[in-house]
């Protein structure tokens, strides 16, 4: 028997996990104060791309086990679990992350509780909120001492965020000290398929929980600017280090995945959660934590410059009268997210600096359009690429690691291509009269 959920805030997360525990088969209320987000979602329709997201929506709008509404005091009087997933963004003009959403649920929600319940916060946040929160919640809920909260972080990644909800690789959920019995029994129940699963469940304080998600994003953001650092010293010798990846990768210790040399991580997590965890660490005094991040961050924006330099030696020295193709403008592959992308970033500054920039990408167009409106938008790769002197491939979409070389070679001024992800077969490119560059390789 399913429990009833309510889940705040349906943006990218959001949306997700109500629809991935209606899925579960729990009866499910999505909750938000846009409206015209909710009338989109009730009929269907996500604001965002995510492959497999739209069929489970469907499915559990279809059977009536999930729907949403705006109404506060609904959500209150239906379920005794409530999820927060709202988002929070970097504060503008600064590291630290914006809790003003967070901080509205509680101020919303708790009046309403008369009874107990459960509230779980998902959203990532610095250490020391949800202890905030909870005696904030108790000031204000009628029920006070009978309503419990605790942190229980998601880990999802885009293009991947069904299987990362429904079939987690670990569930964690903090507690507050002395409290949390309710809290703990009713993520158990909440989460009774993937516990059958023997998905890892680890029970810890709130701080910890609290920074299980922003340590996580640090340590993979470290091993891309690691890599990204060590490029440069096997383009100073020669080395490739897509193959020096793969040797050092087989070392159980350090593993193959998140090695890979290019223009940077960029999207809506990694970066913001690790200007989130500097700004924590400066605030503590962690003056260890601090500098480290704060240098992954640094090669990881150099990336981008370094990217526009390999473009401009590559168009003869000066972008001036000079056309660009690039292919790519999401963050990553399968995702039509173009916060902090490096791709959008880098296309930008080419056209900055005197080039015509034409941009392609499977599913970010529009959003990238929103944000550099000045750039030029192709409906494929043929129109992106005709005429260009230079072809920069900045998102390892699969349609573009399979592009057939000699006949897109037909189509430009000159066969230059940039590989800024290494995803390319350098010998059938070089092999069909290209002349290939890619990152960190001879």
């Amino acid at each position: 028997m399913g429990r009833r959920i309510a889940v705040f805030g349906t943006g990218y997360l959001g949306a997700t996990h109500a629809a991935c525990m209606a899925e579960l088969g729990h009866e499910v209320l999505g909750v938000d104060v846009d409206e015209a987000k909710l009338a989109k979602l009730a009929a269907g329709e996500l604001p965002f791309y995510e492959p497999g997201l739209p069929a489970v929506l469907r499915r559990n709008l279809n059977s009536g086990s999930l729907r949403f509404t705006t109404s506060y005091e609904e959500a209150a009087d239906f379920a005794n679990v409530h999820f927060i997933a709202v988002g929070t963004p970097q504060k503008h003009g600064e590291l630290a992350a914006d809790l003003r959403y967070v901080d509205a649920v509680i101020e919303s929600l708790a009046p309403l509780l008369t009874r107990p319940a459960a509230i779980l916060g998902k959203s990532t946040v610095p250490a020391g909120t949800a202890a905030r929160l909870a005696a904030r919640m108790r000031s204000l809920a009628p029920a006070s001492e009978q309503v419990e909260l605790a942190w229980n972080p998601e880990f999802l990644r885009e293009g991947f965020a069904v299987a990362d909800t429904l079939h987690p690789d670990r569930i964690v959920l903090g507690l507050e000290s002395g409290r949390g019995a309710y809290a703990e029994a009713a993520a158990r129940e909440v989460y009774a398929t993937q516990l059958t699963a023997d998905t890892p469940f680890l029970v810890t304080d709130l701080a910890t929980a609290e920074l299980v998600k922003t340590a996580a994003n640090a340590f993979l953001a470290t091993k891309i600017s690691f890599i990204n650092s060590i490029a440069e010293v096997c383009e100073a010798t020669g080395a490739d280090v897509s193959m020096l990846a793969d040797a050092i990768g087989h070392d159980a210790r350090i593993g193959r995945r998140f090695l890979n040399a290019g223009i940077g991580f960029g999207g809506g997590c990694l970066p913001k959660d690790i200007r989130a965890f500097i700004a924590m660490a400066g605030e503590l005094g962690a003056g260890q934590a601090f500098s480290l991040l704060r240098e992954v961050d640094g090669i990881n924006m150099r990336r981008r410059n370094k990217m526009v330099d390999l473009a401009r030696e590559a168009a003869g020295g000066s972008f001036i009268g000079t056309r660009i193709g690039v292919l790519g403008a999401a963050f990553k592959p399968d995702s039509d997210d173009v916060r902090d992308s490096p791709a959008l970033n880098i296309a930008g500054q080419i056209q900055l600096q005197g080039a015509a920039v034409t941009v392609y990408d499977p599913q970010a167009m529009d959003n990238a359009r929103q944000l550099f409106p000045t750039l030029q938008y192709a409906q494929d790769v043929p129109t992106a690429c005709t005429g260009v002197d230079v072809v920069l491939i900045l998102t390892e979409w699969q349609q573009f690691v399979g592009l057939d070389p000699g006949e897109l070679g037909t189509l430009v001024r000159s066969r230059s291509v940039i590989d800024g992800r290494n995803c390319l077969d350098p010998r059938a490119w070089r092999e069909a009269g290209w002349k290939y560059r890619g990152i960190g390789r001879p």
